[in-house]
Parts: structure tokens; C-alpha cells; sequence
């Protein structure tokens, strides 16, 4: 499907609804049964196409035989879902503690990629609390060596202001710096590059990340921006305006979309949550068209993708069961065990040596269980590993 065509309903599973099961990534006994109980919830799953009951697959993992769809040298994580690991005290556990043995144990596992959340850890742990420097960085860098890593981006610093001062630019420098010496093909943040809806934010928006982006280039580096469902959502760019001058209605283009429509491919890239995006694909269904009517437009996560395959170098893949109580449809589970349909995602939008998925929980720190967030880990690297493309 092209340009985010919504897949229409009919009352039998043939053409239309085949469509329909291939673009959310079902399998067609799954969708005969979810179809089924859709006819009994459809208060609870408010667009069909939408829910994150579409969604399910039989399970992350667990396929034997076919191609690998995650080589072993494209496994990640992001240090994100084990930062209690690395923020805890050395000198009060015998867990693993601060980035060298959390490295160590990530490797263990088979991890052969890592992102960071930031340069801290426990004040205790070798190199002190911040390797935010030159020689933090340095550091660092020997650790991943020695346990056979590889840094592949950071959400670190983005400057705030636009236009830059003097201390912003000169930050966002020496990041580019530490990053260069960790090794870094990207660098990014762990944020949208606006909240607004509005369309001139976005512009906005965009020439601050074209202008980064160019800086980043120049020290060799690709400066990416992570989503949240929100970015997903349609931007307001039309109908009647409001009291502070602002349009209240929508074209049907979604504010991220806009976005990679009006930055340079050659720098500006993005990290697509694959589990925030199928939130918006659940929240973000129907918005007000210019006219006034009510249109519904079911998102494709891996449609998005595909047509902007080189624009999206990095993934989260962070895993979900169905939960239409929250807001959200889902819950955050370890990686494997939910309902996204990730054998259908890494099929669809292949280039398997291009991208790297990064396995992120952000809930996987427990305060009782403190093994919690590295025994995820472990499950993540498991699923993420036995992903094989279907057979036909």
C-alpha cells in the first residue's frame, strides 16, 4: 500500500480484508479469530484496522529454519533498559554494576550493538559518574572493545535553543566529539523534535534539525530523532482557526511524516519505536479533514518505512500485549512476549544489513527483583535472535 492508504472493511475476509491482514502483519487464522471477537468488542477497539488486537502474530520468536531476519552483528540494545545496572553501586552488590560490567554481561548474552541513554553511572563504578568527556569517552570506547561492542548512537545532547547560543553549539560540538571517539554512525535524541501539532512548529523544527544535521555531517556524523506515538499523530495545518490564530483541522499527514517531507535525507535521520508507533497506529485513527468531516486513516508503521527505508537506520524494538484500558492498547512486556508482530515488521521492510534494532523495556528496572532489567535483556537478545523471515 502507498501514501498511507486506509484498507477498506468489508463483511468477509477476501480481497479488501487481505489487504488489511497484510498491512497490520497478521497471520489469516490470527484475523479470522480477532475479526471474530472484534464483532463482540468493537466499543473496546474503537477502528478496527486499528486495534492492537490486528496486531498479534504467534509470538516475537520461536520460528526454526528461513532466513535470519536480525544478523548477529545488528543485535542492540539500548542501555535505557538496564540503566539501574549501570547506575548501581559496585560496592553493594555482587550484580553487574556500571557500564564496563553491564558491557561484559550484555556481550555474554550475544549483544554485539549498544545505544546509549547518556554517559552516567554509579559514582563507585570504574571512571567515576559522568564519562560525559574526551577522556570518559576514551574509556569507554577501550571497554566496548574488550567486549567486542560496538556504539551505534546516543540519546544524548540536542541543543534546546533556536537560534543556537554560543554554550548550545559549542556542546552539541563536543558531543559529536566523544561520540567520534566511541565510534557512533548516529547520534540522536530520545525525544520528538517539536510536541506541537501545528505545521509552522514543524518548519520551525525542521530548520534547527537541517542545521544540526549539516554540523553532525561535517564530523562524520548522522543526527537522528526518536518518536513517541505522539509524532505519529496529524498535523494541524488547515479549516477554521482558533482564538490564537492556529488551524483546528487536518490535512490526513501525519506530523512525522511532514517532517521527513521538509528535512534533507542527507541529514536528518529517524529511530522509529516500533511500540510507540502501533501506539499511534491504535490512538491516531480518524481526524477532521478541512471540510469538517470525521476520515479514518489507519497508520502502517512498516508502510512508513519502506517508503523511507534509508531514513530510518535505527529501530526500538520493544514489544507489547494488548491492553484497550490504558489509552495506549498496550503494555510494555520483555521483548518476544507480546503481540507485535515483528516477524512481519523485519519482513516487510527488509534491508537486514542496513538497520539496527535496538531491544529497549522502558519499565524493565524492578525495585524487588534487582536481576530484573538484565534477565530481559537476556530474553530480548533470545527473541531478537530467533526472528526468521516466513516461509512462503
Amino acid at each position: 500500500m502507498t501514501d498511507l492508504q486506509q484498507p477498506s472493511r468489508t463483511d468477509s475476509v477476501d480481497g479488501t480484508d487481505e489487504a488489511l491482514r497484510r498491512t497490520l502483519g497478521v497471520n489469516r487464522r490470527r484475523f479470522l479469530s480477532t475479526c471474530t471477537a472484534a464483532a463482540t468488542a468493537a466499543i473496546a477497539a474503537p477502528v478496527l484496522g486499528a486495534s492492537p488486537a490486528l496486531a498479534q502474530s504467534q509470538g516475537g520468536g520461536g520460528h526454526h529454519g528461513g532466513e535470519v531476519l536480525v544478523p548477529a552483528n545488528r543485535r542492540g540494545i539500548i542501555l535505557y533498559t538496564v540503566r539501574d545496572a549501570t547506575g548501581r553501586d559496585p560496592l553493594s552488590t555482587d550484580l553487574p554494576s556500571g557500564f564496563r560490567e553491564v558491557f561484559k554481561q550484555l556481550s555474554r548474552y550475544g549483544y554485539r550493538q549498544v545505544e546509549f541513554a547518556g554517559y552516567g553511572q554509579h559514582a563507585n563504578a570504574p571512571g567515576g559518574a559522568s564519562l560525559e568527556s574526551v577522556t570518559g569517552a576514551k574509556l569507554l570506547r577501550s571497554w566496548l572493545d574488550d567486549y567486542g561492542l560496538r556504539a551505534q548512537g546516543n540519546h544524548g545532547f540536542i541543543p534546546p535553543s533556536w537560534p543556537l547560543t554560543t554554550p548550545d553549539l559549542d556542546n552539541f560540538k563536543r558531543n559529536l566529539e566523544i561520540a567520534n571517539i566511541l565510534g557512533l554512525a548516529h547520534m540522536g535524541t530520545g525525544g520528538d523534535p517539536t510536541g506541537s501539532d501545528y505545521r509552522a512548529d514543524w518548519d520551525v523544527a525542521a530548520d534547527k534539525w537541517n542545521a544540526l544535521g549539516a554540523i553532525a555531517r561535517r564530523e562524520g556524523v548522522k543526527l537522528y530523532t526518536h518518536n513517541h506515538d505522539a509524532a505519529y499523530g496529524f498535523l494541524l495545518d488547515g479549516g477554521p482557526l482558533d482564538a490564537q490564530g492556529r488551524p483546528t483541522r487536518s490535512s490526513g499527514i501525519r506530523k512525522l511524516e511532514y517532517f521527513l517531507k521538509i528535512t534533507d535525507p542527507k541529514l536528518v535521520w529517524l529511530e522509529m519505536d516500533i511500540f510507540w508507533a502501533h501506539v499511534a497506529q491504535y490512538k491516531f485513527h480518524t481526524y477532521t479533514a478541512h471540510d469538517g468531516s470525521t476520515r479514518e486513516k489507519v497508520f502502517d508503521p512498516a508502510g512508513l518505512v519502506v517508503r523511507n527505508n534509508k531514513r530510518y537506520p535505527l529501530f526500538h524494538a520493544k514489544d507489547g500485549t494488548v491492553n484497550t484500558t490504558n489509552g495506549m492498547g498496550y503494555d510494555m512486556v520483555p521483548f518476544g512476549e507480546g503481540v507485535i508482530d515483528y516477524t512481519t515488521f523485519f519482513s516487510r521492510v527488509g534491508e537486514r544489513n542496513y538497520h539496527n534494532p535496538m531491544v529497549e523495556q522502558d519499565n524493565a528496572p524492578s525495585s524487588t527483583d534487582l536481576a530484573q532489567s538484565l534477565t530481559y535483556a537476556k530474553i530480548g537478545y533470545d527473541n531478537l535472535a530467533a526472528l526468521r523471515k516466513k516461509r512462503r
